[in-house]
Order: C-alpha cells, then sequence, then structure tokens
C-alpha cells in the first residue's frame, strides 16, 4: 500500500514538471523560434514603431474619416477581449432587434439608398472580428472619400489592395482587416 502511495505522488509530480512546465517552455519556444510573428499575437506597428494593435483582434474606429469595424457584443462597451463573446440573444430578442435596428437607422444616413450590408449591423461571434465584408468597406467609401477630402476612387483602390481572398481559394469568405486599411489609408492620406 505504501509503495502505491509512493509511486501515485512521485508519477503525480513526474507529469506536473514535464506536463505542467517543460512541455509549455518547450512548445513556446519553439513558437518564438520558428514563428516569432503569430507566437507574438501578430502585432502590427505603425511607422514610428508605435503598436497600433493585432490583425486578429478587432477595435472600435468611431472617427468618420476611418472604416469602422463590425460592432461588438464583448463587454458592456464593446471589444473588450476579456469579455469575448456574442451576446447569444435570439432572432427574436427585442434587445438584439432593438441594437440591430438603431445600427441600421445609423448607418442609413450615410449613405442613402445603398443596401446595408449585413456585417455592419450585427456582431460576430467572437465580438472581436477584425475583418468587415467587402461589401462593408464599400458601403463606407463615400464617406471615409469624403471626410479626407480625396476621391472615391482612390479609397476604393486601398481598400482592393487589402481585400484577402477565401483561403486556399475556398475557405471562408473575402475579407478587409479594418486596422491594416485604416493603417494604409493613414499613410496614403493622413486624416485632417
Amino acid at each position: 500500500m505504501k509503495r502505491n502511495f509512493l509511486i501515485s505522488i512521485w508519477m503525480t509530480l513526474a507529469t506536473t514538471v514535464l506536463l505542467g512546465i517543460i512541455y509549455p517552455l518547450a512548445v513556446t519556444a519553439l513558437a518564438q523560434l520558428l514563428y516569432p510573428r503569430q507566437a507574438n499575437g501578430e502585432l502590427i506597428q505603425r511607422a514610428n514603431g508605435e503598436i497600433a494593435g493585432s490583425s486578429l483582434i478587432g477595435q472600435p474606429f468611431t472617427s468618420a474619416g476611418y472604416f469602422h469595424s463590425r460592432p461588438s457584443a464583448a463587454g458592456a462597451a464593446g471589444y473588450d477581449p476579456m469579455a469575448s463573446g456574442g451576446s447569444n440573444l435570439g432572432p427574436t430578442n427585442k434587445a438584439l432587434i432593438d441594437r440591430v435596428a438603431g445600427s441600421v437607422q445609423s448607418l442609413g444616413p450615410e449613405n442613402p439608398g445603398a443596401p446595408i450590408p449585413v456585417d455592419l449591423a450585427t456582431a460576430s461571434g467572437s465580438g472581436l472580428d477584425p475583418h468587415i465584408s467587402p461589401a462593408s468597406a464599400e458601403f463606407q467609401i463615400p464617406r471615409v472619400a469624403r471626410e479626407r477630402a480625396i476621391k472615391e476612387d482612390e479609397v476604393r483602390a486601398l481598400v482592393l489592395q487589402h481585400t484577402e481572398q477565401r483561403q486556399l481559394g475556398f475557405l471562408g469568405e473575402p475579407r478587409v482587416n479594418v486596422l491594416e486599411l485604416n493603417l494604409a489609408l493613414d499613410s496614403a492620406h493622413p486624416a485632417h
């Protein structure tokens, strides 16, 4: 009995050290060696070296001269990575209907007569989606061009440059990373 007890203690200690310390350190070191950009969160730096954000995490852009991200249901104010997740509200829930209706009402005057892309009025499953659809970017082009006093075709060219296609040609949907697009916009046409 005593022998079995000692074996179980030694096995607990051995697996704790092996799987709780050695393995995580080895995986972290390997990731830093082989994929340092991905292992560090795919951080994006501005021209001056300041970190602007991550290409993997959405963030709010509220100024009219920038492309806006999808609405976020993550946290009380949105875009809270510690509260990542959708609202879990069903399609008949009044709170969801009111939030979407509010988004549609505020977006309508931005581009009168144009259909509002669904991803500009609804939050993503994580609440932190860094991408919008090309249709959402196209919807916002007139506002961004007007606010920056540049031609819509110049803004459209930047959107096309930053549109990512389906992975492997069939996975996912075409998408535009809002942070990368806004940084390129600042670089090419600084806001007034």
